[in-house]
């Protein structure tokens, strides 16, 4: 999953040449071996050097705090959606949803790596979710659904149907 992610992030940022990812230990974490030094390993740091290839800072955040909440969610991306259990799931979605009360993206007001990776580690969560399950999260379902309309952001993923048609009614 996280090669697929690595691509697409490659390719929302417009790198022109793709990068060579393997994967490493049971957990598959990914690496990126670099021809002038070190290999990178994991998700996070990979992305990040992406971002910074493609000289475009603003997407890890334009201020020290927005920075620090971009951080702050791409390590809960690691923690909490790579390693979740179906337990997991009401706790992380019930997270989520308090949290995007009064917010439109994940820093605040600003589009950052943090709403393209959050999205793509919550989207198998959010297809398996019942119409009903997905109202009850609405702050999710559309914070989800902005970003999988954001342009470029859903590459590899199928579209997934957040919400019920509201114009017509249910009675005849």
């Amino acid at each position: 999953m996280a090669l697929r992610e690595l691509s697409s992030l490659e390719k929302f940022l417009e790198l022109k040449k793709p990068n060579k990812y393997s994967t490493q230990g049971d957990k598959k974490v990914p690496v990126l071996q670099s021809s002038d030094g070190p290999p990178l390993v994991g998700l996070i740091t990979i992305a990040c050097n992406l971002v910074k290839e493609a000289k475009r800072s603003e997407l890890l955040g334009d201020s020290a705090e927005s920075r620090a909440v971009v951080q702050q969610w791409l390590e809960y991306r690691v923690t909490k959606l790579n390693n979740y259990n179906k337990d997991d799931i009401r706790t992380i979605l019930k997270d989520l949803n308090l949290y995007l009360q009064d917010k439109t993206f994940m820093a605040e007001n600003q589009f950052t790596l943090a709403d393209i990776l959050m999205y793509y580690g919550i989207h198998p969560i959010i297809l398996d979710l019942a119409m009903q399950e997905k109202e009850q999260f609405m702050n999710v379902t559309r914070w989800f659904d902005h970003i999988q309309h954001y342009p470029g952001v859903r590459r590899h993923l199928p579209p997934v149907v957040v919400l019920k048609n509201r114009i017509y009614p249910s009675r005849h």
